[in-house]
């Protein structure tokens, strides 16, 4: 998987931002596998990416977003197509995510994922991984975003890279 962009966002409002912009050119059928560490702005950046979402197809864009770490997966049906936001923080073993129905998620609806490494060899190849961390301010955040060529195609869109 190629890296295809580092970029530092000052604070929360440039993770939204991030968000926002991909949320404009994902796709149904797209994985975005979000890694970090704990309160690296995973949950930040899937309540940006949903509600952007949902605002881009004629939708409020204020659904209520409440991180999944203890229902496993949170499913929004929006105009533009379904949105799966997953959080496999309490996921031992990748068979495991079989009953979140996360094989129909990843075919049809578009899936955010934090703590993707949790499904090991069902991760898909086509996906765009989504790296934060801590950057060299209190509120700042560090990203780097990997993925395949469709994925540095659709970026030039929206002049990420």
């Amino acid at each position: 998987m190629d890296t295809l962009i580092r970029m530092d966002l000052a604070d929360e409002t440039a993770t939204e931002a991030l968000a926002r912009a991909l949320a404009a050119i994902a796709r149904p059928g797209d994985v975005l596998a979000l890694r970090g560490a704990l309160g690296a702005g995973k949950t930040t950046f899937a309540r940006a990416f949903i509600h952007a979402r949902d605002r881009a197809h004629g939708g409020p864009g204020d659904e209520e977003v409440p991180s999944p770490t203890f229902t496993l997966v949170q499913t929004y049906e929006l105009k533009g197509g379904t949105v799966y936001h997953f959080d496999l923080f309490r996921i031992e073993t990748p068979d495991e995510t079989h009953e979140l129905g996360i094989d129909d998620a990843l075919a049809d609806g578009i899936s955010l994922i934090e703590w993707p490494e949790r499904l090991g060899r069902r991760l898909p190849a086509r996906r765009l991984e989504i790296a934060l961390s801590a950057g060299t301010r209190p509120q700042s955040r560090r990203a780097t975003l990997a993925g395949g060529d469709a994925w540095h195609r659709r970026l030039k869109e929206i002049n990420l890279v």
